[in-house]
């Protein structure tokens, strides 16, 4: 099975971009700071993410629609240089997760919150942990080369090669593809979630972009 290609909502045609969903729960913490990492290290990689034609955002299950995120997720943002100036809070609705090529969770109650809305969301979602374990097995040579075929067909790609390995690469404990919730703790328990964030998003962006972060 693939992915459904060429999704959108009121006539809105995505074909050229590559949308990535980020969700947690209230959309303060952790998937603002994943969200905004995403964009750092895709224009770290590429000057501009928009230019290959992705396009990242995030959502929460229980979302404070129009809150600002937490001070100390700000902080977290700014240990890596990320920015986070003008974002604002979405509860999670259907036309995030139509919209979205792959959806990328914190929990796997989140997971599974965001498959029961139907729209084939199960071809495209996991947890982050899980999608970097998975992107980890795949052989990129395996993949379309973004500087022929652009960046939007790699990332597809990408999604249905570790939907296909999803049944064969089982996580080595049930808390393996967690990422806890740092909401109300102390900042360095946000800037070790912040860590933990940045290290599964490193393989991840460099499976999309065919382009190693610079060290």
């Amino acid at each position: 099975m693939t992915a459904p290609e060429g999704r959108g909502i009121a006539g809105h045609d995505d074909s050229d971009t590559f949308r990535i969903l980020h969700v947690s729960t209230g959309n303060v913490c952790r998937s603002p700071i994943t969200e905004r990492l995403t964009r750092h290290a895709l224009s770290d990689r590429l000057g501009d993410p928009l230019g290959g034609g992705l396009i990242v955002e995030s959502a929460g299950t229980w979302g404070h629609e129009g809150a600002p995120m937490e001070a100390n997720a700000e902080l977290v943002l700014a240990d890596f240089g990320a920015d986070h100036t003008g974002f604002v809070g979405r509860e999670l609705l259907d036309e995030h997760v139509i919209r979205a090529d792959l959806v990328l969770t914190a929990t796997r109650d989140h997971r599974a919150q965001v498959i029961s809305m139907g729209h084939s969301a199960g071809l495209r979602t996991f947890t982050l942990k899980e999608f970097t374990r998975l992107v980890r097995a795949i052989d990129p040579v395996t993949l379309p080369d973004p500087r022929d075929e652009g960046m939007v067909e790699r990332a597809r790609a990408l999604v249905r090669a570790a939907a296909a390995l999803r049944g064969w690469l089982l996580a080595p404990s049930p808390d393996a593809d967690e990422v806890n919730d740092p909401y109300g703790a102390p900042i360095t328990f946000f800037r070790s979630i912040g860590d933990e964030i940045n290290q599964a998003l490193d393989p991840v962006v460099t499976a999309l972009t065919g382009v190693a972060a610079r060290r």
